[in-house]
């Protein structure tokens, strides 16, 4: 996904001279095709995420498109303040890309496990949270923030996650991608966990369960229409997130559901519970205690959906 983002970027960059880049002292790997490209538009601003996300919002007032790079947990967490105040207050057009969602850098501890940046982004006023579910839609988050005046927050991993689609879709404001027709149960997905479902989709449909598999790339704004759809037409939703459940996808179509007038159907948030993670692995390791490996969470759903919750 970070390699999806950086070449998304310099083409773009190259077309459009508004386009600047700023990171807080990390990422030269993946960052240095931007930098060779385009020197002149990309700082360094060290250790202090406050100070460049108020640089950033400098560089929007003077009619830039700044892009603020740096591990998720940084900018949301150091920069709270900056970017409530100085972007989104202002409703400033700058664009933070958080790497490293979830559980990503597992053997960092907490410190650097981005599991409530979604909560946090969610709640600020103008701010619009995309979590791509692969690398083509990272790509196409980039190319929308590119055109979409406001402050964005797009949250990516950084393992070589696969592609999923295999066939063009389109990426609109607030809307959710249906990637598999089902009538049984839907399986909503956002971010880094959307291979796993897939193959978790693949394991329910060999036990005889139609899945209805939809990627939500945007948190914010939810697309309410699909989620209506799916529980009109389907007997159980389950959202999946590498996330706490707590403010996160799960929340958010668990609102949209609480104010509806469609007659209950079974419904369960699964993420992260709410917890920092105290184990230390790699990150496939924490996904299988956690229950977000495909072959478990096939299981888990199964468990749930022949109980009824």
């Amino acid at each position: 996904m970070r390699l999806a983002f950086t070449d998304t970027l310099i083409k773009l960059a190259k077309k459009d001279k508004r386009i600047f880049l700023l990171t807080g002292d990390l990422g030269y790997a993946v960052l240095e095709g931007f930098i060779e490209k385009h020197p002149k538009r990309f700082f360094n601003m060290g250790v202090a995420e406050q100070n460049m996300v108020g640089v950033a919002a400098g560089l929007a007032l003077s009619g830039k498109i700044p892009y603020v790079f740096s591990i998720a947990t940084f900018p949301v967490m150091r920069a709270l303040e900056q970017i409530r105040n100085d972007v989104c207050y202002q409703n400033l057009n700058v664009k933070i890309i958080g790497v490293g969602s979830g559980l990503t850098y597992s053997l960092y501890g907490a410190t650097h496990q981005s599991i409530d940046d979604v909560n946090m982004m969610r709640g600020l006023p103008n701010m619009t949270v995309i979590s791509p579910g692969d690398p083509l839609e990272v790509k196409a988050a980039i190319e929308f923030s590119l055109k979409h005046q406001g402050p964005v927050y797009i949250r990516i991993a950084a393992k070589g996650e696969p592609n999923i689609h295999n066939k063009s879709f389109n990426f609109e404001v607030g809307k959710g991608i249906v990637i598999n027709k089902g009538e049984d149960i839907t399986l909503m997905v956002s971010g880094n966990m959307l291979a796993n479902a897939n193959l978790a989709a693949q394991e329910l449909e060999k036990k005889g369960i139609s899945v209805r598999l939809i990627s939500m790339p945007f948190v914010k704004p939810i697309d309410k229409q699909i989620i209506l759809k799916a529980a009109k037409e389907t007997k159980a939703i389950f959202t999946f997130e590498e996330h706490s459940i707590i403010g996160g996808l799960g929340s958010a179509v668990a609102e949209v559901l609480a104010e509806s007038n469609i007659p209950k159907v079974l419904f369960k948030r699964i993420g992260l519970p709410d917890v920092y993670p105290s184990e230390i692995g790699n990150w496939d390791y924490l996904r299988e205690k956690y229950g977000f490996s495909s072959d478990k969470l096939a299981k888990n759903i199964l468990r749930i959906y022949k109980n009824k919750g």
